[in-house]
This record gives structure tokens, sequence and C-alpha cells, in this order.
């Protein structure tokens, strides 16, 4: 490609979730120059586009709000979704965020000639190839790039009404469908939730740990008598070794006491609309939602780092965010909101300091 065309630039960061937002506006709030390379249309896709409508931030909002500016006053403790899309574009405005949309970033590598990163990305509005060049490069992409759907025996036979959770929006068009959720984690119980508020015939496939299910007992009874399971691990273990946060209830176990949404362990195989679970037990269903996670897709583009990522596009340390010749990432640390916002700054000050040493160095030559 003609390096007439390449494009220059200081910082680039790829993705404009949360992370890649606050990571711009931690630099512009120290003046240095960057770009943010995004493949969908817009900022915030994940949320704007992947997320069902009665979602809300988990956490109160003066954990959830990203560096150099709060919430506004009059907002609910739980921000829903639309305020929080909102709260993100008018971050966006406010801190003059330069945003390249469509871009999708095909490769990011490490030029050691030139000492600085090179990241093909295809426009894909214009269908063509750009190239930029950075001197430092953030990995702003998230966790959560692509849903994942466990392999299940004969889930092909089940057809199109199996999705995942980020294609869900409501329950309006389940009403009076049998509907199965599988998982059990924030996502999962909210949709169920969702989901038998709209009228449909809900069942879920489900467990709860040890410890919640002991602390709940004293408001709910004993859950394993309505068919909720015991992982091995609890939920502070699962947090600090793995990030995983524990389920947050609105309003599911209720339900699930009351008998009105269904608890089934795991799934054996699938025959059509015939699901068929470990313990023997089937039943039929017009509609599957996988509330099933998601995964990264660093590796698809970035060539090296091996410094900070491992071969599943993870850090190799938890809450790690820096690496070598320049790479950082930012929403890898599994914290939410509260540890992208801490990422940005660490970021954007270490960035600061050493763009800071390299003046003093070429003012002593």
């Amino acid at each position: 490609m003609d390096k007439a065309n390449e494009k220059e630039v200081v910082v680039a960061i790829i993705g404009a979730g949360p992370s890649g937002l606050a990571t711009a506006a931690c630099l512009n709030h120290l003046g240095i120059a960057n770009i943010v390379l995004e493949r969908e249309d817009c900022a915030a896709s994940l949320w704007r586009k992947r997320s069902y409508d009665r979602l809300k931030l988990h956490l109160a909002k003066q954990f959830c709000e990203l560096p150099h500016m709060p919430f506004p006053s009059n907002s609910p403790k739980f921000v829903p979704r639309d305020q929080f899309i909102e709260y993100l574009d008018n971050y966006k405005s406010g801190f003059e965020i330069k945003l390249y949309c469509q871009r999708s970033v095909k490769s990011a590598s490490y030029d050691y000639q030139i000492g600085k990163w090179r990241i093909v990305a295809r426009n894909t509005g214009s269908g063509e190839d750009e190239v930029y060049v950075a001197e430092f490069l953030v990995v702003a992409s998230g966790e959560n790039s692509e849903g994942v759907i466990p392999e299940v025996d004969g889930l092909d036979s089940f057809g199109r009404a199996a999705m995942h959770s980020s294609e869900y929006r409501n329950g309006r068009e389940f009403r009076g469908k049998n509907v199965l959720v599988v998982g059990c984690g924030n996502s999962g119980m909210e949709i169920a939730y969702d989901l038998w508020s709209y009228g449909a015939n809900t069942s879920i496939v489900a467990r709860i740990d040890t410890f919640v299910r002991q602390l709940s007992n004293l408001k709910y009874g004993d859950f394993f008598n309505y068919g909720l399971q015991m992982p091995e691990k609890g939920p502070f273990y699962l947090k600090a070794v793995t990030g995983r946060s524990p389920t947050i209830d609105v309003g599911a176990m209720k339900r699930i006491k009351r008998k009105e949404i269904r608890v089934f362990p795991s799934i054996k195989s699938i025959n059509g609309k015939l699901v068929t679970f470990v313990n023997g037990t089937t039943s039929q269903f017009e509609a599957i939602v996988f509330a099933t996670g998601y995964k990264n897709t660093v590796r698809k583009w970035l060539q090296g780092g091996d410094d900070l990522f491992n071969k599943d596009g993870m850090t190799k340390v938890l809450r790690q965010w820096k690496g070598e010749n320049g790479l950082y990432c930012t929403g890898f640390a599994q914290r939410g909101l509260l540890g992208i916002s801490a990422d940005a700054r660490n970021v954007a000050d270490d960035i600061n300091f050493k763009l800071r040493c390299d003046r003093k160095c070429s003012r002593r030559k």
C-alpha cells in the first residue's frame, strides 16, 4: 500500500464503547491527540444495538460514571439503558472525541524499523483499506465483541428461533409461547423475568452459588427445592479470580419460587422443538435465548502483543493494562465501568509521562 496514503497519529484507540470513549476523553483532557476506530456505524454499539430494553446498570451510578463527567444529578440511582446511551453521546460530544466509524480493523502490528504501530482498517462505507501509523496503540474493543452460543447436540434442528441474548430486545413477540433461557447470570435472569412479564411461558437453565443460596434462604427459602443447583465456587471467589459478577435479582427469584418460571438443569440434546435435559426430563419450546456470554476478537487482528494478551485475547494478568512498545488496553480488567475508568486514567497518564520524557530527551540532544 502506498505509504503516502498512511495517516500518522499519536494514539490509535480500537473500539468506541465506554472503554474507548473514556480513554479518548482522558487523553483529550491532557491535550494528547488521538483517534478512535470503530467497526460499527456508531459509538457504544453494544448498548445501542445489542442490549435488551429492560437493561439497567447493575451498580449505583457513582460507580459507573466515566472520567471527568458525572451523571446528571437527577439521574436515577441505577441508570437505565436509554439514559446511559444518552450519557455516552453527551460524553463523546463534550470531549470532542475524534471518532472514525465503519472502520473494521484487519490487522495491527508493531513496525520495529520505525518504532510505531501500523493498523490496517477496512472502511466498510467505501470498501477501501486505510492505514494508520501510531506511536501508541490502545486496544479498547473489550471483552464482549461477539456473542457465544455453546455447542449443543441437535441445536441446528431447532431452527432460527434460537438466538443469543444480544439479539433479544423484549418479550413482546413471545407472549403465550414456551421460551427457554439458557444461563442464569444477570442477563439470563433479567431476560427470564422480562419474558414472564410479557406473558411468555418461561423456563430457565440455571444454578445458584452456595454463598448466595445461604443468604437467600433467609429471605426466599431454599431455592434448591425449586431446581437451582450450586456451582463448585462461590461468588466472591469467582469475582476475584475470573471477574464474573454475582447475579442481582430483579424479580425472577420470586417467580421461580412461585413456579411461574420453571428451572431446568443443563441441556443434553435438542431434537426439533423437543429439548432433553441431563436429568432425563424433556420439554417442548418455541424459542431459546442463550444468555451465555461473549468473547473478544482481539486475536483475530492483533499481531504480537504476547506480553499483554494470552491466546484467548484476554490479559495475561487480571487487571493488566500495559504491554510493551506502546501497547495498552482498557476494558479487560473484568471490573465493569469502574475498572474501565481506572484503566483509562492509567493509560492516559502513562502515555503523557512517556511523551513528556521524550520531549525532555529531545531538548537535551
